[in-house]
C-alpha cells in the first residue's frame, strides 16, 4: 500500500531520509511520537476486547449465568471482532484510514455506554458483540496504518512497537478491570473505558497524518470479496494464520480459566489481584519488540521455533498455578513470550506481501485469531467445569503441541526469511 507523501499535517511525524550520493533516498520514517501515538491508541483499543476475562465471576453472579456458560461472554466479543476482521478492517484499503479510525472512535464510546446500561443477559452480549467489533477494527486498523506510513526495511520493528502497546493495553485491562471493579463494580469498569476513547479520538484527530486509500476503484462489495481471493492464494497467509488460531487458542484457554480458581477457595483472590497477575506478561512486550527486528534481518524462522516451545514448556508450571503462585507466575512469562514473538513474526511475514492489501491481509489473518481465540475461551471454561484446572492444562499443552507440528509440517512450504 502506497505511503502517505509528508505535506503540512504530516512533516512534523514523518521524517525523512537525506539522499546522499553513498545513500538513496527511502521512504520517510515514523517519528517516534507518531510510533507512541500508534502504540497506545492501539492498546486503549484493544483493552475492551480483554476487559471482561477478570470479570466473568461478576458477570455470571449479575445476571445470573452458569459457570459453564460464563465463556458465552468472551466468546460474544470474539463473535464480534471476526465481524469486524471481514467487514470493517478490509474499509482501511478503500476510504481514508484517517476518519475512519475517528468515526470508528465515537461509535466504539457510545456502546460502551450501552454496555454500562445493560439489564439483561441479552442486552449484554449484543454490547459486547459491537464492542469487540469496533475495539478490533480500531487496533487492527491502527497496525495496517502504522505499515502502510513505515518503510519496509523497518516495517517488522515498528510492527514490533505498536504490538507492544497491545500487549501493554490487554495486560494492563485484565489489572484495570479488576481494580475499578473492587471499587465500583463492573460497570465502572466500561464507564471508564468510554472515557479513555473519547480522550483517544481528540488525539487521533490532532495527530495522525493522511494515508490515501490504497484501491479507491473498488466497490465494498469487491473489497470483501477480494478477502477470499487473498485467503485462497497467499501461502504465507495460510500457515501463519492456522498458526495463529492455533496460538490464540492456547493464550485464551489459560487466560479466560484463570480467573475460576483464584477466586475460589483456597486463594479467594480479589478482581484486582486476579488482573494483577497480568502485568507478568510484561515480558512478552520485550519479546514482540525483539521478534519484529529478527524477521527484519531474516531470523523468522528461528523466532517462530523458539517461541513455540515456549508457548509448549508453559503448561508444565501453569499446571500447579493452582497450589503455587509462583508457578503461576513462571507459565505466565513463558506463554507471553511465545505468544507475542508468534504474533508479530506471523505479522511482519504476512504484511510482506500485497503492500496494496494491508488492511485485507491483517484482516484475513486476525480472522485465525478471532477463532482461536473465541473456541478457546469457550473450551476453557467447560473444561473448566468438567475436569478443574489440570484439564484446562491438558487441553492448553495439546493445543500448543498442535501449533508446534503445523509449524514443523509447513516449514518447506515457506519462502526462507
Amino acid at each position: 500500500m502506497p505511503s502517505a507523501a509528508p505535506d503540512s499535517t504530516a512533516t512534523s511525524i514523518l521524517t525523512a531520509t537525506p539522499c546522499l550520493p553513498s545513500r538513496p533516498c527511502r521512504q520517510p520514517a515514523l517519528s517516534r511520537t507518531l510510533t507512541l501515538l500508534f502504540a497506545i491508541a492501539a492498546g486503549i483499543s484493544v483493552a475492551n476486547v480483554y476487559y471482561a476475562q477478570p470479570l466473568l465471576d461478576a458477570l455470571a453472579a449479575d445476571f445470573g449465568i452458569a459457570t459453564a456458560a460464563v465463556g458465552m461472554v468472551i466468546s460474544a466479543t470474539q463473535v464480534g471482532s471476526t465481524l469486524a476482521l471481514l467487514l470493517l478492517v478490509p474499509l482501511g484499503d478503500l476510504l481514508s484510514r484517517r476518519r475512519l479510525m475517528l468515526w470508528q472512535a465515537a461509535a466504539l464510546a457510545v456502546f460502551l455506554l450501552a454496555v454500562t446500561a445493560s439489564g439483561s443477559v441479552w442486552m449484554l452480549l449484543a454490547g459486547m458483540l459491537a464492542v469487540g467489533m469496533l475495539g478490533t477494527a480500531m487496533t487492527q486498523g491502527l497496525i495496517s496504518y502504522a505499515a502502510a506510513l513505515a518503510p519496509p526495511q523497518e516495517r517488522g520493528a515498528l510492527l514490533g512497537t505498536v504490538q507492544a502497546g497491545v500487549v501493554i493495553g490487554l495486560l494492563l485491562a485484565r489489572l484495570v478491570a479488576g481494580l475499578l471493579a473492587d471499587v465500583g463494580g463492573w460497570r465502572l469498569v466500561y464507564l471508564c473505558s468510554a472515557a479513555m476513547i473519547a480522550a483517544t479520538a481528540i488525539g487521533l484527530a490532532r495527530m495522525l497524518p493522511p494515508a490515501p486509500a490504497a484501491a479507491p476503484s473498488m466497490r465494498y462489495g469487491q473489497l470483501l470479496r477480494s478477502m477470499a481471493g487473498l485467503l485462497l492464494r497467499e501461502r504465507v497467509l495460510q500457515v501463519r494464520g492456522v498458526l495463529a488460531l492455533l496460538m490464540f487458542a492456547a493464550f485464551n484457554i489459560f487466560w479466560s480459566a484463570l480467573v475460576l480458581p483464584l477466586s475460589a477457595p483456597p486463594h479467594a483472590m480479589s478482581h484486582g489481584a486476579i488482573g494483577a497477575f497480568g502485568l507478568v506478561g510484561v515480558i512478552g512486550v520485550l519479546g514482540a519488540a525483539r521478534a519484529g527486528r529478527w524477521a527484519d534481518r531474516g531470523l523468522a524462522r528461528y523466532a517462530t521455533g523458539g517461541a513455540l516451545l515456549l508457548l509448549l514448556l508453559s503448561w508444565l508450571p501453569l499446571v500447579f498455578a493452582d497450589t503455587s503462585l509462583w508457578a503461576l507466575v513462571a507459565g505466565i512469562l513463558l506463554l507471553d513470550l511465545g505468544g507475542q514473538m508468534i504474533h508479530v513474526t506471523n505479522q511482519s511475514l504476512i504484511l510482506r506481501a500485497q503492500p496494496q492489501a494491508h488492511s485485507r491481509m491483517v484482516g484475513c489473518y486476525m480472522m485465525f485469531y478471532a477463532v482461536g481465540s473465541g473456541g478457546g475461551a469457550l473450551a476453557a471454561t467447560h473444561m473448566y467445569a468438567y475436569a478443574g484446572w489440570g484439564g484446562v492444562c491438558v487441553l492448553g499443552a495439546a493445543v500448543s503441541l498442535a501449533a508446534l507440528l503445523w509449524w514443523v509440517l509447513t516449514l518447506r512450504l515457506m519462502p526462507r526469511d
